[in-house]
């Protein structure tokens, strides 16, 4: 029998990918039902066979920032925003994680790249005056 590869064949799944798939529906499942210590366990697995899932990565970031552990959420969201460089999202999580190590100079250069991006955001400007008072 002859396998056809072409625009509308059906190529075999990869089971892998399946099963990566499946373990990242955990995680996001873990992380909706605020189980953030299992899901800081299953999104570091997934993102060991995946490392270059922007979700999961931002994700792992803000589960970090909830549970205070702002170095490791600057972390995942570094690596998040070398996927995504102009995600506004990531860049505010990562200025408020610098905000509340004090690091306020990092926080208003991740401020200042929102302003590029999105002038009219809100969040970005009430940041802003609290790292500036």
């Amino acid at each position: 029998m002859t396998i056809l590869v072409g625009l509308f064949s059906r190529t075999p799944k990869d089971p892998i990918q399946k099963k990566n798939a499946e373990k990242f529906k955990e995680f996001k499942q873990l992380a909706k039902q605020k189980k953030y210590d299992a899901a800081l366990k299953s999104g570091a697995e997934y993102i060991k066979k995946v490392p270059n899932n922007h979700d999961a990565l931002f994700t792992m970031g803000g589960i970090c920032y909830l549970k205070k552990k702002y170095k490791t959420a600057i972390s995942y969201l570094d690596k998040s925003l070398e996927i995504a460089t102009y995600d506004v999202d990531a860049l505010l999580l990562k200025a408020y994680s610098h905000q509340k190590l004090g690091e306020n100079k990092r926080a208003i250069q991740c401020c200042e790249k929102i302003q590029e991006i999105d002038p009219k955001n809100k969040s970005v400007s009430e940041l802003l005056n609290q790292l500036n008072s």
